[in-house]
Parts: structure tokens; sequence; C-alpha cells
């Protein structure tokens, strides 16, 4: 192979690099984008379930969330969660 084939063949080679990195840049905003529409959408149904009468402790058990967070997560929604 003669310099000149070896220089485009390694220029290639790092631009490949380059567009894969912004790529998966790309897939992991949207992934933390669909996240925190998750968490957002599950903040929510914390917030419904408990104005329909789930207690605190049940939304505890369900979700894996503490019993602060639940709290908090209940107070931001405009529920009195004690």
């Amino acid at each position: 192979m003669d310099l000149d084939a070896a220089v485009r063949d390694y220029q290639r080679a790092v631009s490949g690099i380059e567009t894969a990195q912004r790529a998966a840049k790309r897939r992991v905003e949207t992934a933390r984008e669909r996240a925190d529409a998750a968490r957002a959408a599950l903040h929510a149904a914390m917030v419904q379930a408990a104005l329909a009468g789930v207690r605190p402790v049940e939304i505890e058990r369900r979700t894996g969330y503490t019993k602060e967070r639940v709290r908090q997560i209940l107070r931001a929604g405009g529920v009195d969660p004690d």
C-alpha cells in the first residue's frame, strides 16, 4: 500500500470514530430524554394514585422510592402525604 492510500484509510478510520461517537452521544441523549419523560409520568401517576386513596406506604412499596422521596414528590404535586 502506498503512502497516500494509507493516509486516506487512516483519515476514513478517524472519521468513522468521530461519526460513531456523535451517534452514541445522540443515543445517550435520546435515552436520557425518554427517562426524564418516564420519570415525570411516574411522578404524575404517583400523585394521581395518592389522590385516589393509595397510601404513601403502598406507593413506596410499588415504586421502590424511599418514604422521604415519596413525600417530596407528592408535596410537589400538591398532595399532603401525611
